[in-house]
């Protein structure tokens, strides 16, 4: 085992003072948004509710329906009912494995690298990742993609969902950065993911296979609401904000898409030492930092620049370089920005390696491939000399099976 220590510190790009790695305190505006956002809800009262007999869910055939339609789609088992939350307390464990089913083959559909580092664990743990991974993926699906999510009865002309966003965008600081019938519908429709997360942790069940296997995950794991929630505030944050100034600002962010997946994710892969969760967290931040140089691309397409504004400055780089794409390789500053923005990461990434013997032996090797898909990905970045605009930049076939092989030796079968 590792050996338990003081925290070490990681010095932020641009910063001049040195941070143990924690996440921002929020100001009083992020403060207030919080509350809004914790009022979410759903109550027997507020909601319609179907009963789950064993007879009458044998007549509407949602467990015998099965997960993959006739033609090899994914069909959701219990699209066919018209309620938000089953009315009984106890759902039956059939409609419990079907919803498991159904975030295991999405997952398998959907999570490309993650699905193959999530395979080898044990049983339990395996459908409880998929179960996480696919309310985080619907979440992004979103908030970022053409997805549409549906809860009975809720629409973004409701009252309810109508004034959740007005009052989100009060407490915001400046208009929405995206256009405003897509705001006023991605908002509603997290506003209605919320309610459903809530059920998670309440006395009643959404009908959403996701969160049944999800409310059953977290049931089962012990895990905090805090970490699900914030995650969805980040999503919210991209209808906020495209610019982030400081790595300060970024770290926020990237806290809550990233490195609240990281503290989900060890309490469903087990841990012994407290500090796991510091490298946790670490371990999140590593993997946003990857994301965001590989994609720089892709965002800018979308006038979205996660790079912190001050860090490119101090290279000689603008916003509106970043925009301009491929023309920033002949940017003197550009490859040295890269190469201080990668040594930064990588000092969130030895923190993140420090994780692995924390964690039960029969889990290291998922976080351990997903660890090094990550660290590969960013290997090829500077071996390309920070050209992210050509193509984008990923791992072949042979590539991640090599990967994989020296992963599962390592991490399965040899100390480490």
């Amino acid at each position: 085992m590792a050996e338990t220590h003081e925290p070490d510190t990681v010095r932020p790009l641009g910063l001049v003072s040195e941070r143990s790695i924690s996440i921002v305190e929020p100001d009083v505006e992020s403060r207030s948004i919080e509350r809004v956002r914790r009022t979410v809800g759903v109550t027997k009262e507020a909601a319609r509710a179907i009963s789950i007999t064993a007879l009458e869910a044998v007549r509407e055939g949602a467990i015998f329906m099965g997960v993959i339609g006739p033609r090899g789609e994914l069909v959701n088992p219990f699209a066919h009912v018209d309620a938000a939350i089953w009315s009984e307390p106890e759902v039956p464990e059939s409609i419990i494995e079907t919803a498991y089913d159904y975030c295991e083959e999405l997952t398998r559909r959907e999570a490309g690298n993650f699905y193959h580092s999530f395979k080898y664990l044990p049983d339990l743990q395996r459908r409880s990742i998929c179960a996480y991974y696919a309310f985080c993926r619907r979440a992004d699906d979103i908030a970022d993609g053409d997805y549409v999510d549906h809860f009975p009865g809720g629409s973004s002309d409701d009252p309810e969902s109508m004034d959740y966003r007005e009052r989100i965008e009060r407490l915001t600081s400046g208009e929405p950065v995206v256009e405003r019938s897509s705001y006023n519908d991605k908002m509603s429709q997290l506003f209605y993911y919320r309610k459903k997360l809530s059920t998670a942790y309440e006395d009643v069940t959404s009908t959403d296979p996701i969160f049944i296997a999800l409310k059953d995950t977290v049931q089962t794991f012990g895990i905090h609401r805090q970490s699900l929630d914030d995650m969805i505030s980040g999503m919210e944050d991209d209808f906020h904000r495209n610019r982030y100034e400081t790595f300060e600002d970024l770290y926020s962010y990237c806290y809550r898409v990233a490195s609240t997946v990281g503290l989900v994710c060890i309490e469903i892969y087990g841990y012994d030492d407290p500090l796991a969760r510091e490298y946790a967290e670490a371990w999140g931040i590593y993997m946003q930092l990857t994301n965001i140089l590989r994609d720089v691309a892709e965002d800018a397409a979308r006038n979205r620049i996660y790079l912190p504004v001050d860090d490119l400055a101090r290279f000689g780089i603008t916003p509106e370089d970043i925009l301009n794409g491929g023309s920033i390789l002949s940017n003197p500053g550009w490859k040295p920005f890269v190469e201080d923005f990668i040594e930064q990461a990588d000092r969130y990434r030895d923190r993140a390696f420090k994780l692995l013997p924390m964690l039960d032996k029969a889990s290291r090797y998922s976080p351990a491939a997903m660890a090094k898909f990550y660290e590969s990905i960013m290997s090829k970045i500077k071996k390309k000399g920070g050209d992210v605009f050509t193509e984008r930049v990923q791992l072949s076939k042979s590539e991640k099976i090599a990967l994989a092989g020296y992963v599962y030796a390592r991490y399965r079968f040899l100390a480490i």
